[in-house]
C-alpha cells in the first residue's frame, strides 16, 4: 500500500511551508521532457498502419503529433537538464503533470482527423483513452481511418499498463527514483524486487495476452463472416481495450456491433483478466494456481459480483426486461461485469439504461462500478483489496465487541502472503475510498446542477471516475463544456488515485504562499 503518512507529510511541507526551488522545476522538467519523448516515439506505430493501409491524411495527422511531441520532449530535456534524481514529491508530479501532457498531445491527430468537433472534445476522447475509461465523444465513429482507430485503442494500452511503466520499460534505465514515479501511477506492489523489471514483466503479460487475445477474437470474427484484415485488427483493438478495461471500440454500436455470444464471453474473460492483480499474474504463470482461492483480493471480487449481479438481476425482473436466461445474461450480466471490471463494454444503447432499466437495477451496476477490481491491476475505483481491508476491519471490530475484553484479538489477511492487519492500512483504505466517494458525488452533483435527474447524474459520474466507461446517454458532444471539464478531471484523478494529484495541487500552492 502507499506510504501514506511520508506523502502526506510532503504534502503538508510543501503547501505550508517551503517554496520549490528552481532545481525542483529543473527535475520535474527533465524527466516529463523524458515522457513526452517516449509518448511521441508510441506515434510511431499508428503512422507505420497507416502507410500499411495507404492512409496518406491519418498519417500526416500522425507526423504533426509526433513532431509536436518531440520538439515539446527535446526542449524540456535541454533546458532542464540534470543527472539528480527525483525524490517523492518530484516523482508524483511528474507522473500527474504526465497524465495532462499525454491527453494534451495524444489529442492533436484525433482532432486533426476532423472526427471531434473541438479540441477540447479530442482532449476528452484522449484522457479517456489513457485512463482507461472509455466514454466518447467522437463522431461518425463507423468511418473513421484504421490509423486514428489504431490510436484510440493504443493509448488505452499505454494508459492501463501505465504512461510511466513505458518510461521505465524503454528510457530510464536504472534510475532509482523510478519506483516513486511507479508509485505515483498509483502502483504499490513490486512484483519483481527491481521496479523496471516489474515494468517489463507487465508488458510481458500484456505482450502475450495481446497475441493470445488477438487470435481468438480475430477467429471469432473470420468464422462470423468477417473479413480477416478487418477481423484481427477488430481482434486486436478490443483486446486492448478489454485487457485494459478501457471500453474503446471499433464501431459505434461497441460490442452490439458483432452480435457473437462466443465473441462476448472471450471478452468476458479478458476483462477477468485485466482486473487481476498482475502480481497474481506472476504467480499463475509461475504455477501458483492455488494463490487465485486464497487471495482476498479475488474472493471480494467474487463475493461483490455475486451481491451486485443479485441486485440487477433481481431489479430487472421486477419489470420482465429480459425474460429469457441467455438474454439476462447477455444484456445484464454482461453490462454488471463490464462495469465491475472498470471496461465499459456494451451489449445494449446508452438510453436502454434508462428505458428498459429501473432505478435498481442501475445501483447495482452504480455499486459495481464504484467498487472496481484489484491494486496493480487496469481498473480504477475503489478496487478490491481497500474493500476486503475494510470489511476485515468491521469483522474485528465485532469480535472486540463480543469477546471478553482482555481477549486479544488479531486479522490477518492473505494477500500473496498472510499480513496482520493494522491500523495504518485500514486507515488509508478508508481515506482512499472516502475520496473516492466524494469525487463520485461530487460529478453527480454537478450534473445535477445542468438538469439530469440525480441517479442517471451518479451513474455517469461513477463511470468517469471509476474509469469505467459505461453511459446511460449523458454524455455527449452536446453537453456542457464544464461538465466535460468535470469528467475529465474525475478520469484524471481517479486513474491516478488523488496522491499524485494532491502534490501537484501542494505543489502549485507553496510556488504561491510557500516560504524559502
Amino acid at each position: 500500500m502507499y506510504n501514506a503518512g511520508g506523502i502526506f507529510h510532503l504534502f503538508s511541507i510543501y503547501t505550508m511551508i517551503l517554496k520549490p526551488r528552481m532545481e525542483d522545476i529543473k527535475i520535474i522538467g527533465y524527466y516529463l521532457g523524458k515522457i513526452i519523448l517516449g509518448l511521441g516515439l508510441t506515434m510511431l506505430i499508428p503512422i507505420i498502419i497507416g502507410l500499411a493501409f495507404g492512409e496518406i491524411n491519418p498519417v500526416l495527422d500522425f507526423l504533426i503529433g509526433i513532431e509536436i511531441a518531440l520538439i515539446f520532449g527535446l526542449i524540456l530535456i535541454k533546458i532542464c537538464f540534470t543527472e539528480k534524481d527525483l525524490n517523492w514529491m518530484q516523482g508524483m508530479i511528474v507522473v500527474s503533470l504526465s497524465w495532462l501532457a499525454a491527453t494534451v498531445l495524444g489529442a492533436i491527430p484525433l482532432c486533426l482527423s476532423g472526427h471531434w468537433k473541438s479540441y477540447l472534445d479530442a482532449c476528452f476522447d484522449a484522457m479517456s483513452g489513457f485512463a482507461t475509461t472509455g466514454l466518447v465523444l467522437v463522431q461518425d465513429l463507423d468511418h473513421l481511418s484504421y490509423t486514428h482507430n489504431l490510436w484510440r485503442h493504443l493509448i488505452m494500452f499505454i494508459g492501463g499498463q501505465g504512461i510511466v511503466i513505458v518510461a521505465l520499460s524503454f528510457f530510464m534505465r536504472g534510475a532509482s527514483g523510478a519506483f516513486k514515479m511507479y508509485v505515483g501511477e498509483a502502483r504499490d506492489e513490486k512484483i519483481l524486487p527491481n521496479v523496471i523489471h516489474t515494468a517489463r514483466f507487465i508488458w510481458l503479460v500484456s505482450g502475450v495476452y495481446l497475441i493470445l487475445g488477438t487470435f481468438a477474437l480475430g477467429t471469432v470474427g473470420v468464422l462470423n463472416g468477417m473479413k480477416p484484415i478487418n477481423a484481427f485488427f477488430h481482434g486486436a483493438c478490443v483486446f486492448m481495450a478489454a485487457f485494459d478495461t478501457g471500453g474503446f471500440a471499433p464501431q459505434s454500436q461497441n460490442i452490439l456491433y458483432y452480435h457473437s455470444l462466443a465473441f462476448e464471453i472471450i471478452t468476458i474473460i479478458i476483462m477477468l483478466l485485466g482486473a487481476i492483480n498482475f502480481k497474481m499474474h506472476y504467480h499463475l504463470w509461475m504455477g501458483n494456481r492455488r494463490e487465485i482461492f486464497k487471495n482476498i483480493e479475488t474472493k471480494t471480487l467474487f463475493i461483490t459480483i455475486v451481491i451486485t449481479f443479485c441486485i440487477t438481476a433481481f431489479g430487472l425482473t421486477q419489470i420482465g426486461s429480459y425474460p429469457k436466461a441467455i438474454v439476462l445474461f447477455r444484456k445484464g450480466f454482461y453490462q454488471l461485469i463490464s462495469g465491475h471490471t472498470g471496461t465499459g463494454f456494451m451489449t445494449i444503447y446508452a438510453r436502454q439504461f434508462i428505458n428498459e432499466w429501473n432505478q435498481l437495477a442501475l445501483v447495482g451496476v452504480i455499486c459495481a462500478m464504484a467498487f472496481g477490481g484489484a491494486v496493480c491491476s487496469t481498473t480504477g475505483a475503489i478496487k478490491m483489496l481497500r474493500i476486503g481491508i475494510i470489511f476485515k476491519a468491521l469483522l474485528e471490530d465485532i469480535k472486540r465487541i463480543i469477546m471478553p475484553e482482555k481477549a486479544v484479538v488479531i486479522q490477518k489477511f492473505h494477500h500473496i502472503k498472510e499480513i496482520f492487519l493494522e491500523d495504518k492500512q485500514v486507515r488509508l483504505a478508508l481515506l482512499i475510498t472516502l475520496a473516492y466517494l466524494v469525487l463520485y458525488g461530487l460529478g453527480a452533483i454537478i450534473g445535477m446542477l445542468f438538469g439530469y435527474p440525480f441517479l442517471n447524474s451518479l451513474f455517469e459520474s461513477t463511470s468517469a471516475a471509476a474509469n469505467v466507461g459505461l453511459s446511460c446517454g449523458i454524455t455527449d458532444v452536446n453537453m456542457p463544456a464544464t461538465l466535460k471539464f468535470t469528467y475529465i478531471f474525475q478520469m484524471w484523478a481517479g486513474r491516478l488515485e488523488f496522491m499524485s494529484v494532491f502534490t501537484l495541487i501542494g505543489f502549485f500552492v507553496a510556488i504561491i504562499k510557500g516560504k524559502r
